[in-house]
């Protein structure tokens, strides 16, 4: 977030309404800025919070450069009283929302920024770009965590999509519940367990099958995962067990119809003495594919391109709106784009048994609504005063929380198929 990077973090539309802020003497008005999504994606039925770590990072560390300000003004982009505002720019209002890893559903006030006019809405698309792709990330894959049912999903989609968005996409992930990630710079900027093993194009390297897997067995041991469709699927898997012995870690299956391939993989696994080497499938998966394997003897998944591009829903609908002008309350009344007025907050209701009732939505103005033994209050200090609030989870603890979220649902909230919210949104 440092150097020309940060030019490309905010939007044009903004630094105009900022410029035209500072000539009227509008931009230190104090403004409540609010997070939040108006519906789900089509069909689903609970969402999930992500990249709350990484947007309050991005805003802490938020400012416009030498050679950012050179590029405004180089194309006439805002004034000069504006571009020396900009070149003090540091955000020094607070943040408050939903911890990361938290469901969310439609008006859920998920992040909420608190400051004057001109410091607030520069954050518009910093905020937007963050939260709407790891949230539609973090959303698919707890609903293929689910439908995994217990069984280990792998995240390779770094192929699939920008190498910056991969390793966003390789984090969202592994909160959501992934195993692994095949990303290594995921794995070296946030400490996130990678693995991998080898492709066609190593057995492809080699003269033979055999030796192809020699090879892998010898650098890597036997506990190794051979990819074993390169050729013809039956002998590759008894080349497999020739080369690495009954021991072999596991096999993978990568094309085909894998909920056959693997039946029948398992059975000949079973003959050849190898009842504990392992089926791993990959190929094209996404949730709906993972619950139709549920019943075959598959035991981990790889997932690539669904998970990267949100299994259909590649953004979460978020948008960033002023609902609140120097504690006066404000909303937008637009057709099909209407927003509540007001700075609020939320708690969600629960059985006495943990399952979620509703999704209580308040106005913080006009009091908090009366708190049962089993309600819990959503919203969290994010920022204070420009600082990173403390007390941050960390990814295991956000993990954590996913987990307890998905097992508060009602269990027609787990569905697939689609249909209503899980729980409903009440306006206090």
């Amino acid at each position: 977030m440092t150097g020309t990077s940060t030019a490309l973090l905010t939007d044009h539309y903004e630094l105009t309404m900022v410029a035209a802020a500072l000539a009227d003497g509008a931009a230190d008005r104090r403004c409540v800025f609010e997070t939040f999504a108006r519906r789900l994606p089509d069909g689903r039925r609970y969402g999930i919070v992500g990249g709350t770590a990484r947007a309050i990072e991005a805003i802490s560390r938020f400012t416009f450069g030498d050679e950012e300000l050179a590029e405004l003004a180089s194309r006439d982009v805002v004034d000069r009283r504006t571009l020396d505002w900009l070149a003090n720019y540091r955000f020094t209002g607070d943040v408050d929302g939903y911890a990361e890893g938290e469901l969310y559903f439609p008006g859920s006030p998920l992040f909420t920024v608190r400051g004057t006019f001109a410091e607030t809405v520069v954050l518009e698309t910093l905020v937007l770009s963050i939260l709407n792709h790891d949230s539609a990330i973090m959303s698919a894959a707890a609903r293929m965590v689910s439908a995994a049912n217990g069984r280990p999903i792998i995240e390779m989609g770094g192929r699939r999509t920008h190498e910056a968005a991969a390793v966003s996409s390789a984090r969202a992930a592994y909160l959501a519940g992934f195993a692994t990630t095949s990303n290594l710079e995921a794995g070296r900027t946030y400490g996130i367990p990678t693995a991998g093993t080898c492709a066609h194009a190593f057995t492809l390297l080699h003269d033979s099958e055999h030796a192809a897997f020699t090879a892998q067995v010898s650098a890597l041991g036997v506990d190794t995962t051979l990819l074993v469709d390169t050729y013809d699927i039956t002998p590759g898997i008894r080349t497999a067990i020739e080369v690495a012995g009954p021991e072999l870690g596991a096999i993978r299956i990568d094309s085909g119809d894998v909920g056959v391939l693997a039946r029948q993989a398992r059975v000949q696994l079973d003959e050849l003495g190898a009842r504990n080497t392992q089926i791993v499938v990959s190929g094209d998966l996404d949730e709906y594919a993972i619950a139709a394997l549920r019943a075959e003897p598959v035991d981990a998944y790889g997932v690539g391109t669904s998970l990267v591009t949100g299994s259909g829903s590649p953004t979460a609908g978020m948008v960033y709106k002023l609902v609140e002008v120097d504690g006066r309350p404000v909303a937008k009344r637009s057709s099909h784009k209407e927003s509540r007025a007001g700075h609020k907050a939320a708690l969600r209701r629960h059985k006495p048994t943990g399952t979620a009732l509703e999704e209580v939505v308040h106005v913080v103005a006009s009091g908090e609504p009366d708190v049962g033994p089993h309600d819990r209050r959503l919203v969290v200090p994010l920022m204070r005063g420009g600082q990173p609030a403390a007390g941050a989870a960390t990814l295991e603890e956000s993990r954590q929380r996913v987990r307890e979220g998905l097992v508060s649902l009602p269990w027609e909230g787990l569905k697939l198929s689609h249909g209503e919210p899980a729980i409903p949104t009440v306006y206090a």
